[in-house]
């Protein structure tokens, strides 16, 4: 009796073992598994940023460029506004425009125009296309002499040493 005792201890401590050995190896592919799909989440999230610091690498060149460029081209405008405010220090507006007021408009209008059309080439102009110039850069129709703009013959001034009389009631 005693041997079938020592035999079922014996069979129960082998039986523990082997169900010790198949919970070790079932917890250890559920492991296994885990760890392959955490591995392969962190494969794509290191491609992911991978791929960002690439992109953004790429458009730190790209601004770096365009920074480049801006800054030529800031220079070019700084030099075009000492030359502009040069020209009109050595210009007399006023004394211009008491001599020949028709050439200084004219002038006036045309760098105006020319502006415009650089505006418009900046902003978008892509075909190249002359557009028209807007309404009140128009050329103005060739007057001659000291005429006035009130082509009507009759002035609103209220400053006239004229005046109308009415007749008294």
């Amino acid at each position: 009796m005693l041997r079938v005792y020592i035999l079922v201890i014996i069979v129960m401590a082998m039986a523990g073992v082997g169900y010790a050995a198949k919970y070790y190896y079932d917890t250890t592919q559920a492991t296994i598994a885990t760890l392959r799909e955490n591995n392969a989440k962190l494969e794509t999230a290191i491609e992911t940023a991978e791929a960002s610091i690439e992109a953004m690498q790429q458009n730190a060149a790209k601004m770096q460029e365009l920074n480049n460029q801006l800054a030529a081209d800031l220079q070019k405008a700084e030099a075009y506004g000492d030359e502009l405010r040069g020209k009109l220090s050595r210009l007399n507006l006023v004394q211009e425009a008491l001599k020949d007021s028709l050439k200084l408009e004219g002038k006036m209008n045309g760098a105006t125009a020319k502006l415009w059309r650089n505006f418009m080439d900046d902003t978008g102009n892509i075909d190249g296309s002359q557009r028209d110039l807007p309404e009140w850069l128009q050329p103005l129709p060739a007057r001659t002499g000291d005429q006035s703009s009130d082509q009507s013959g009759t002035s609103p001034d209220t400053n006239s040493i004229e005046t109308e009389a009415t007749p008294a009631q």
